[in-house]
């Protein structure tokens, strides 16, 4: 398996980066962003652009995990769906025919495209953008996911809450498993459904959890 990585600077892409780097179906990976991953690999080769949306072609890779995005939280609606929807389908266009496109998204993730929430919406049209291409695509909908191996997210009031709730995760697990999982389920999971794929093209959190599983 040959992996594209979209967002290996973000709390979801350190998570797959890791997994990917350990697996050994994984042959080699090429990290794609804005800044270097800050880490060091024999299969890791990045490719670090200011102007995500002028890359080339991206080829001699046959799967693609797309990890990149931002909160809605305090972000102009147009500037949300600029990155969220055209940069992911600027990246998709990019790619070979028939390439493994997993995508991540989130709970509650609004297929019709017509409910109240805007970043619920943003998503879905962005799924359903995603799944007319001629691409092997997959969308993942985690719930809570809990960071583990010392990887954390960039965002400061994010970090807080992962800190206090890091001791409480395996009751989390235990009583709420259908909403929680964390990077190490995510990163493998993506690369069961790559490798193997999975009964849904859209995988819910206990799918994602199930598939890290196998």
């Amino acid at each position: 398996m040959r992996v594209v990585l979209f967002g290996a600077t973000g709390m979801v892409g350190q998570g797959v980066l890791r997994e990917c780097l350990l697996d050994e179906r994984v042959e080699a990976v090429l990290a794609v962003g804005r800044a270097p991953a800050g880490t060091t690999h024999p299969k890791l080769t990045e490719l670090v652009r200011e102007d995500l949306f002028a890359l080339e072609p991206i080829t001699g890779y046959d799967t693609c995990f797309f990890c990149l995005g931002l909160s809605s939280v305090g972000v102009a609606a147009d500037e949300y769906e600029r990155i969220t929807y055209q940069l992911t389908l600027s990246v998709a266009a990019k790619l070979p025919e028939n390439t493994t496109f997993v995508y991540v998204s989130g709970a509650s993730t609004d297929s019709t495209e017509r409910g109240r929430v805007r970043w619920a919406r943003v998503k879905g049209a962005t799924e359903n953008a995603l799944a007319k291409l001629p691409l092997r695509t997959f969308f993942f909908r985690p719930g809570y996911i809990q960071p583990l191996h010392g990887i954390t997210s960039k965002t400061p009031l994010y970090r807080t809450i992962y800190r206090v709730a890091a001791p409480l995760y395996p009751v989390l697990s235990r009583l709420a498993p259908r909403v929680v999982t964390t990077t190490e389920e995510i990163g493998r999971a993506m690369l069961e459904v790559a490798a193997n794929g999975y009964e849904h093209q859209i995988l819910e959190n206990t799918d994602i959890t199930a598939a890290a599983r196998r």
